[in-house]
């Protein structure tokens, strides 16, 4: 049995509380893990570093940007099956879908990689005489991360690696069912060369953590996939604020079992 810690600055901390909560296996209540859970202050601190990181992150050149995440393309790679069948242990995902949920985000990690040589702009004529029209890309700032327990690693990769590319520093907060494959997901991008601050991982529950995500103002933007009616309330909150907002809500996936 492992303990998870928090991920914030470039170092693994505890949690400010000491609390604590269990990882359970699905198939036998095994206990897998005890993960450090975060509240309000733990999330302050990680906005803190990502917004002291993110002048630098933002002004490396794309294409350095994109090493970073090449080399986390490689590593997810190696680690493909013990990825998968720590999936399955954790979730309950048959071996043959977990391993498509792993190559989802090497998939990812290899398209961001390679979008950093392609974060162009666009120039147009203009009406007015002797002049043109450009647009520059330009990152958010930081960005806050909500992803569900259903597919543990595809759907974080999915946030997580155009975000990184654009230049944005990120507070990444997986879901408490399943978090440690986005644990493992940070501890590759880090091994990879990610900065310090870049990337922060905070595990908790939704009611503190995810609240303090949407309502803290240094925060710019808000990733959830999730339900419909967490949704809708993050709409709102994060309006008054006038934060930019994705989401994917209401998914269902059935299966009929003979």
């Amino acid at each position: 049995m492992q303990e998870y810690k928090l991920f914030i600055n470039g170092e693994w901390v505890a949690s400010s509380s000491g609390e604590m909560f269990d990882d359970i296996n699905p198939a036998t209540l095994e206990l897998i893990g005890k993960l450090h859970k975060a509240n309000e202050d733990d999330v302050k601190n990680a906005v803190d570093a990502a917004e002291d990181a993110f002048d630098t992150w933002s002004s490396t050149p794309a294409p350095r940007r994109a090493k970073i995440l090449f080399r986390g393309a490689r590593m997810l790679e190696e680690r493909k099956e013990e990825l998968s069948r720590l999936m399955t242990m954790e979730m309950g995902k048959v071996l043959k879908e977990a391993r498509g949920d792993v190559q989802e985000a090497i998939d990812m990690a290899y398209y961001a990689a390679g979008e950093g040589r392609r974060l162009i702009g666009e120039t147009t004529p203009s009406e007015l005489a002797d002049k043109f029209c450009m647009t520059v890309r330009r990152p958010i700032g930081v960005v806050g991360l909500i992803t569900p327990w259903n597919f543990p690693i595809a759907i974080p990769a999915w946030k997580v690696m155009p975000a990184l590319i654009a230049g944005n520093t990120l507070i990444f907060k997986p879901a408490s069912d399943t978090p440690i494959l986005s644990i493992e997901l940070v501890k590759i991008l880090q091994e990879a060369g990610l900065p310090g601050g870049v990337l922060n991982l905070v595990t908790g529950e939704g009611k503190t953590v995810g609240s303090e995500i949407v309502h803290n103002r240094k925060i710019r933007a808000v990733s959830f996939t999730g339900s419909l009616e967490t949704g809708k309330w993050i709409l709102g909150e994060a309006a008054r604020d006038m934060k930019k907002v994705s989401l994917e809500l209401g998914g269902k996936n059935p299966i009929i079992v003979m």
